[in-house]
């Protein structure tokens, strides 16, 4: 008997642990950007979305995403270095693309934030700068 109310006891703390989380609010994440560009594919998502549509045409009754991407990681796993080459290559021109893009966006997104900083900071500076002679002179007083 003794063994059950240790066990109680132990069910009764978890309880309370769990109950105290759950009151917390979770943390939101930041809105994604609709603007922002989508990664590129790896040499593996080249190669699976060549695979796909050849899949479809010799089996087109197959309604099930787990068998063909089943069949695609095999089929990728089989393959050598050399056969690999042409999506890889694809994969390294569509990085590239990417990451000028990218460069491109992040400009952008730069000149936007600091016109916006400007304008806050401008606000802010004369506020602020209020605020603290005030408080120097309140310093003074004393």
């Amino acid at each position: 008997m003794p063994k059950a109310k240790s066990d109680a006891k132990a069910a009764d703390s978890r309880l309370k642990r769990k109950g105290a989380g759950a009151g917390r609010k979770q943390s939101k994440k930041a809105a994604k950007d609709p603007n922002k560009p989508k990664r590129p594919p790896s040499a593996f998502f080249v190669f699976m979305s060549e695979f796909r549509e050849q899949f479809k045409k010799e089996h087109p009754n197959n309604k099930s995403v787990a068998v063909v991407g089943k069949a695609g990681g095999d089929k990728w796993k089989s393959l050598s270095d050399a056969e690999k080459a042409p999506f890889v290559a694809t994969a390294e021109k569509k990085k590239q693309e990417y990451e000028k893009t990218i460069l491109a966006y992040n400009k952008k997104l730069e000149g936007k934030n600091s016109e916006e900083d400007e304008s806050d900071k401008s606000k802010s500076e004369v506020n602020d700068d209020e605020e603290d002679e005030e408080e120097e002179d309140d310093d003074d007083d004393e």
